[in-house]
């Protein structure tokens, strides 16, 4: 049996180096490159929660979150920590879960700790169940944070690793945050 020598292996990675690398310029923007990772929990089983709380304790500069119900004592203690520490904590909710007593103690208590919330002004939901931190993670997926949401109910969570994914949630956010048509600042 003959082996290749280690030039020629050498040889024949650049060659599929530079054909992918060419494939990549030809395709233009219909192939991307990324450097992303994803994390997939399922609640109950995995208590996805617990793993988002986790990012709130490691967020250094801030925590964006956009979620229809917000209930969860874990989720305040971990925001409620954040901002104490500095990091810009932002909260947009929807008005219809402001009638649950529950989601009323969370919001009051997030907002007694300076962390500002915005509820939409229009008829639809505000039903997005997103968070942003800083510029690197982006989590989408079913569950509100609540504690049903973490303990008792067939939910999904996903944590996005992704700068540019990161960014672009950002921006829906902060556009979410500066329309003064559809969302306004609540206040207890």
């Amino acid at each position: 049996m003959i082996r290749p020598s280690l030039f020629q292996l050498s040889k024949q990675r650049h060659r599929l180096i530079v054909i992918w690398l060419l494939t990549a310029v030809l395709l233009g923007r219909g192939l991307e490159v990324s450097a992303s990772s994803v994390e997939v929990w399922y609640g109950p089983e995995d208590r996805p929660l617990e793993h988002l709380v986790r990012m709130y304790d490691r967020a250094q500069r801030y925590i964006f979150v956009a979620v229809y119900g917000l209930t969860s004592p874990l989720t305040v203690k971990a925001l409620v920590e954040a901002k104490r520490r500095g990091v810009d904590v932002r909260i947009v909710t929807d008005r219809e879960r402001l009638e649950d007593m529950k989601q009323q103690t969370a919001l009051s208590t997030l907002r007694e700790a300076g962390i500002p919330i915005k509820i939409n002004r229009h008829d639809a939901l505000m039903h997005l169940k997103q968070v942003v931190i800083d510029d690197e993670i982006n989590t989408n997926g079913s569950m509100n944070q609540t504690t049903s949401g973490n303990r008792y109910n067939d939910e999904r969570l996903d944590i996005i690793r992704d700068h540019a994914l990161a960014v672009k949630a950002r921006e829906k956010f902060l556009s979410l945050w500066k329309d003064h048509e559809r969302f306004q600042e609540w206040k207890k």
